[in-house]
């Protein structure tokens, strides 16, 4: 077989034609831009995968040159990877991350495609994939869709409990793997979905989740979420050194972000980012919690040293790293 190659998507009639022509094998496009040198980067990475997944279709669509269809699917930064099959989306990556787009390119793909291998290494193979994903999070509930996009009624309001009640979870959309959806159902011998699980145990179904609202068991029961601020505090204290900014160490995506990144690495201290821009709560929360308006901000030992003035003040007067070692 030739190897593959990464396709143009130039208008939405083209998009529509390569959907249709994908069929049931995956299609990922990457909604990128120009002048942004991370998608760049990750163009590189879909070029490498299309010739280690010849049966997947990669395609390139520039997101302000096609805006019909970055607004259909909501793109509102690049880059962002869409994931497809039998034309709709099963799966959704934002931002610059190789080693994700990796996994999620070759989990997809493997569950398009059946080997020929044993049917006992295949049970187990899904037996240990099954064992991972309903250990993925302390609560997990496999779903019709996703927490933000319920595709049934049954999902809808176990997801409006879940809600209600503050509980911390996240969702497995069994419609986008036919494998784990009917094995998954003979793995805890439970035939219909959605299904919740709490540190790895099945608790039930919705009718289960309904009984335990009404007891007030669900509360004891399932991981709460954190209040914004004790969010915030425990993102503060992540590191000794904390850096939130657009971007990551790897790739700043503001010239602000990029030039304190510049004086940090100089400075030879250990630090920690967060990518403001992948957490819209965090984004504003944190301007409010620290009565800061803008980015980059760098914190240490949980205090707010400032922004980039800030930091290029005390670059210039050799105080940087006393402060970031926190001898100030």
């Amino acid at each position: 077989m030739a190897a593959a190659v990464v396709v143009e998507a130039g208008s939405p009639s083209q998009f529509e034609e390569l959907l249709q022509k994908a069929g049931n094998s995956l299609l990922v496009v990457h909604f990128w831009a120009p002048w942004a040198p991370q998608c760049s980067q990750m163009n590189e990475v879909m070029e490498e995968l299309a010739k280690d997944q010849p049966q997947v279709t990669f395609v390139r669509l520039e997101a302000e040159a096609v805006p019909e269809v970055s607004e259909k699917y909501e793109i509102t930064s690049v880059p962002t990877f869409l994931f497809f099959k039998n034309s709709q989306k099963i799966d959704r990556l934002d931002g610059a991350h190789a080693p994700e787009l990796t996994k999620r390119v070759q989990r997809h793909a493997a569950s398009a495609s059946f080997t020929s291998a044993p049917e006992s290494a295949a049970k187990e193979d899904i037996t240990v994939r099954l064992k991972k994903l309903i250990n993925a999070a302390p609560c997990m509930l496999f779903m019709k869709g996703s927490a933000q996009e319920p595709r049934c009624g049954f999902s809808k309001q176990i997801v409006a409990i879940l809600n209600n009640r503050k509980i911390q979870f996240s969702t497995f959309d069994i419609l986008s793997d036919e494998e784990v959806r009917q094995s998954l159902k003979t793995f805890s011998n439970w035939p219909t979905y959605p299904q919740l699980y709490v540190n790895g145990e099945l608790i039930g179904g919705l009718d289960i989740v309904k009984e335990l609202e009404a007891s007030g068991e669900l509360d004891t029961t399932c991981p709460k979420v954190q209040s914004l601020e004790e969010r915030l505090k425990s993102l503060l204290n992540k590191a000794p050194v904390m850096l939130f900014m657009k971007g990551s160490k790897q790739i700043a995506k503001c010239g602000f972000s990029r030039q304190i990144l510049e004086v940090m690495n100089n400075t030879g201290v250990d630090f920690e980012t967060f990518d403001i821009l992948e957490d819209e709560e965090v984004r504003q929360g944190l301007k409010t919690f620290s009565n800061w308006p803008t980015y980059p901000q760098l914190y240490v030992n949980g205090e707010l040293i400032g922004g980039l003035d800030i930091v290029k003040e005390l670059k210039e007067s050799g105080e940087l790293t006393s402060v970031l070692q926190g001898k100030q």
